[in-house]
């Protein structure tokens, strides 16, 4: 008989990592939680279930970046989901390459949240994380090609003011076009844009 999935929960917040505990185990799933990565680190490994780990990316002692670097390191495949506080994209950006599965920022949406735990836990099932490409693919097949160019300069972390002289516009066109490129993607904020794109494999 598998042993029963378990949400592994890092954050040195103690009353969010509470409170997401709480959400977790009202949709039914087993919650672990450690208020370090390090306090993971040293306890999580007796457990031989299927597990999936939400982590903080700013914590002291050791980050959620270089929690998820430890664990690849030592082999484990866990799938790990990133959280943090502020939308930065460059390390939006690096969790995704580093191999985390998603990438959410507090205050998350709790229907999010559930459904990244679930995509995860399901092994990002082929079906569904085909379909969550082809959806991204289609969104980026509508930008015009201004709003590609702008969109390319996002993802590498450029300032609007960098873009506009790359491109040889004035700032409120590129304001225009990246307000277009958040619309015709339906991404709530810029590190969700990075998320979404890279995870479709951009």
């Amino acid at each position: 008989m598998a042993a029963e999935p378990v949400v592994h929960v890092i954050d040195d917040d103690d009353a969010a990592r509470d409170a997401l505990a709480f959400l977790l185990r009202t949709d039914s799933w087993l919650v672990h939680t450690y208020d370090s990565a390090k306090a993971f680190l040293n306890s999580a490994f007796a457990a031989v279930e299927c597990s999936c780990v939400i982590t903080d990316v700013r914590m002291p002692e050791m980050t959620g970046l270089e929690l998820l670097r430890q664990l690849k390191s030592l082999g484990i495949t866990w799938p790990v989901i990133v959280m943090t506080g502020q939308a930065d994209v460059p390390i939006a950006i690096e969790a995704i390459k580093s191999g985390a599965v998603d990438f959410i920022e507090k205050p998350y949406n709790a229907e999010a949240m559930l459904g990244a735990v679930r995509f995860a836990l399901s092994g990002g099932a082929t079906d569904a994380r085909d379909a969550r490409r082809l959806e991204t693919q289609e969104k980026l097949a509508g930008l015009s090609a201004y709003e590609r160019r702008v969109l390319e300069a996002l993802l590498n972390g450029r300032p609007n003011k960098s873009i506009a002289s790359d491109l040889g516009l004035n700032g409120h066109i590129i304001e225009v076009h990246r307000a277009n490129v958040m619309t015709k993607m339906q991404a709530t904020s810029l590190a969700h844009l990075v998320r979404m794109v890279l995870l479709a494999g951009h």
